[in-house]
């Protein structure tokens, strides 16, 4: 049924679920996993650009860059490291997988990159804000459902956290 399956992971614990769950529907339908991160402001660990006083016009803002620009290259690195340890273990299960890691407002990469990469199925996490907290935030699931290009499995965080407890 699903041949192409686009997983959506951010370094939430909730990703580790979401990538279990990918990985059990592309062995039992025989399909080929795409690994999504998408670096992003919403991510905990986002680095917050470093804006110079309006003192340190210049010697201060030489300084200044060097640390955002270190800072973004760690992200972008635990990112990578990230999606080559859930590469290797869908490798190792015998699934044809690939990753990608891009810069964008998440809904929108993760929908673009299923129409692009021509998926059937999208599987990613839900964290279950609602109300205040999803206006403010926003919902990347809220608006991948409302977007996508094929179907979209959301696996409920809170529901997890909850049966861990259990």
């Amino acid at each position: 049924m699903f041949q192409k399956i686009l997983v959506a992971l951010d370094r939430s614990p909730l990703s580790e679920h979401v990538f279990e769950e990918a990985l059990s529907l592309a062995k039992t339908n025989d399909a080929a996993l795409m690994l999504l991160h998408v670096l992003s402001p919403m991510e905990e660990g986002y680095p917050m650009p470093v804006y110079p006083g309006p003192d340190s016009v210049y010697p201060g803002n030489d300084e200044a860059i060097r640390l955002y620009v270190q800072l973004w290259q760690d992200f972008e690195q635990k990112g990578i490291e990230m999606l080559r340890k859930f590469n290797g273990k869908a490798l190792a299960a015998g699934v044809m997988t690939e990753f990608s890691q891009n810069v964008g407002e998440p809904g929108r990469v993760i929908c673009q990159l299923a129409q692009s990469w021509d998926a059937d199925l999208i599987v990613l996490g839900r964290r279950g804000h609602s109300g205040l907290s999803e206006l403010i935030l926003g919902s990347v699931s809220n608006y991948v459902l409302h977007h996508a290009p094929c179907s979209v499995l959301a696996l409920q965080g809170k529901a997890l956290s909850e049966a861990e407890k259990t």
